[in-house]
């Protein structure tokens, strides 16, 4: 018998993950990609499924259940909610309350992003498991920081035995070698194209590396994570960067709230990440309208 159970924990959540039910739509596997009247061939063949994820941070707090709604039927994957808890970013936002409340207006998956200490993290982290859960108890994604864990290992244990999706995120400045030895225990990495904390601000670019270096340590253990990004993404040549690079899940605040409606930001996003998926990447200062997607 293990004496420490910590340890204990920890190899249980290992050997439940085959068997794991999973929030993520199947993988697509596709080598040729029709893109109008021509057939492009990737470089690989491990196409998985765009998905679009909003942050709720550019949404009227007052009226937060009216939001959710409309991003339900605007088409989007999951929603997110970024939890800041003043002390780990220099912001504020909300609790396991506001996000529980939120369920009763919608169906869809929810997404807990813990940018707080690691104090509030072990200290909440059942009430925010419980509050990301789907309206059926589905499991909800469970996002923590790799700079706020010292002990990270255990907590994304953890998170699987309290019912949830473990998840881990990566600031700009910090490596993937930071995760590399937790990848085998988490259903999707986020690599933070911005510094967290604030919302509307600029994409940073030089992130593509590491969304490279992810994906072929993924492919080469053969790995079944989804890549998050979060930060400055918009239905232009970041969200094209990124889906080029690796990543399947893009997550959107201020960039999807300022389109007319939230169902034409969602289905343009979608459709330029897809583009870039099957080889067809915007560049900087280009729209979708300039090329055939």
């Amino acid at each position: 018998m293990l004496a420490n159970p910590d340890i204990a924990l920890a190899l249980s959540a290992r050997r439940g993950m085959r068997g794991r039910a999973s929030l993520r739509p199947p993988r697509t596997i596709s080598p040729v990609a029709e893109l109008g009247n021509s057939a492009v061939t990737r470089k690989d063949f491990n196409f998985r499924t765009i998905q679009i994820i909003p942050s709720v941070l550019p949404a009227d707090w007052a009226n937060m259940g009216h939001c959710v709604k409309e991003l339900e039927t605007a088409g989007v994957d999951r929603i997110q909610f970024d939890v800041m808890d003043g002390n780990f970013v220099p912001n504020l936002t909300f609790g396991p309350e506001m996000i529980k409340a939120c369920r009763k207006y919608c169906n869809i998956p929810f997404e807990t992003q813990l940018m707080v200490s690691q104090y509030s993290s072990e200290a909440m982290l059942d009430k925010y498991v419980e509050a990301s859960k789907g309206p059926n108890g589905e499991c909800g994604v469970v996002i923590v920081h790799v700079e706020a864990c010292d002990h990270l290992h255990r907590m994304l244990a953890r998170i699987r035995i309290l019912g949830g999706s473990p998840s881990v995120a990566l600031n700009p400045h910090t490596p993937v070698s930071m995760v590399e030895n937790v990848l085998d225990m988490v259903d999707h990495v986020l690599v933070m194209t911005v510094n967290p904390g604030f919302g509307g601000q600029a994409y940073i670019p030089t992130m593509l590396d590491k969304i490279r270096e992810l994906r072929r340590i993924i492919l080469e253990h053969n790995l079944d994570i989804d890549i998050e990004v979060d930060g400055g993404i918009k239905a232009d040549w970041t969200i094209a960067a990124c889906a080029d690079a690796g990543a399947n899940c893009f997550i959107a605040g201020s960039g999807l709230f300022a389109y007319p409606s939230l169902r034409e930001g969602c289905d343009e996003m979608r459709k330029v990440a897809k583009a870039a998926q099957n080889g067809v990447v915007l560049k900087q200062g280009q729209t979708s309208h300039e090329i055939q997607l």
